[in-house]
C-alpha cells in the first residue's frame, strides 16, 4: 500500500480509536451530545464499540487490506448517521464539520481498499 494511504488509514484509526473512547467512557461533551440529540446514553456507547471497532479494522488493515476495506465501510455507514443526525438538529456547518470529514476519509481508504473486501474472512 502506498505511504500516503497508510498514514490517512492510520490517522483515521486514531481518531476514531479518540472518538469511541470519549463515547464508551461517557466524557462530559459526548453525554451532553446525546441528549441534546435527543439520544439515549446506550446508544453512545453503542456507537463508540462500534467507532472502536472500526478502529481496530483500520489498524489491523495496514496488514490484511481486507480489514481496512470493511472497517472504512462500517465506519463509511456510521458516519451517514452522524450527519443524518445533524442535519435533523440543523446543526451547523461547524457542528457537522468533522463528521463530514471523517465520512469522506473513510470513502477515500474504502475505495483505495474495496478491491480487497472479497478477501475479508467468511466474506466468501
Amino acid at each position: 500500500m502506498e505511504i500516503v494511504a497508510i498514514i490517512v488509514q492510520s490517522l483515521l484509526g486514531l481518531m476514531f480509536l479518540m472518538a469511541g473512547i470519549g463515547k464508551v467512557s461517557g466524557t462530559k461533551m459526548h453525554v451532553d451530545h446525546f441528549n441534546q440529540w435527543g439520544l439515549p446514553q446506550w446508544f453512545r456507547v453503542v456507537t463508540g464499540l462500534v467507532e472502536l471497532l472500526g478502529a481496530a479494522a483500520l489498524i489491523v488493515g495496514i496488514w490484511e487490506p481486507s480489514w481496512a476495506a470493511a472497517g472504512s465501510l462500517l465506519l463509511g455507514v456510521t458516519m451517514i448517521g452522524a450527519i443524518l443526525v445533524h442535519v435533523r438538529m440543523k446543526d451547523s456547518m461547524k457542528e457537522s464539520a468533522a463528521s463530514i470529514v471523517l465520512f469522506v476519509l473513510s470513502v477515500v481508504i474504502f475505495l483505495l481498499q474495496s478491491g480487497e473486501l472479497a478477501q475479508f474472512p467468511g466474506f466468501q
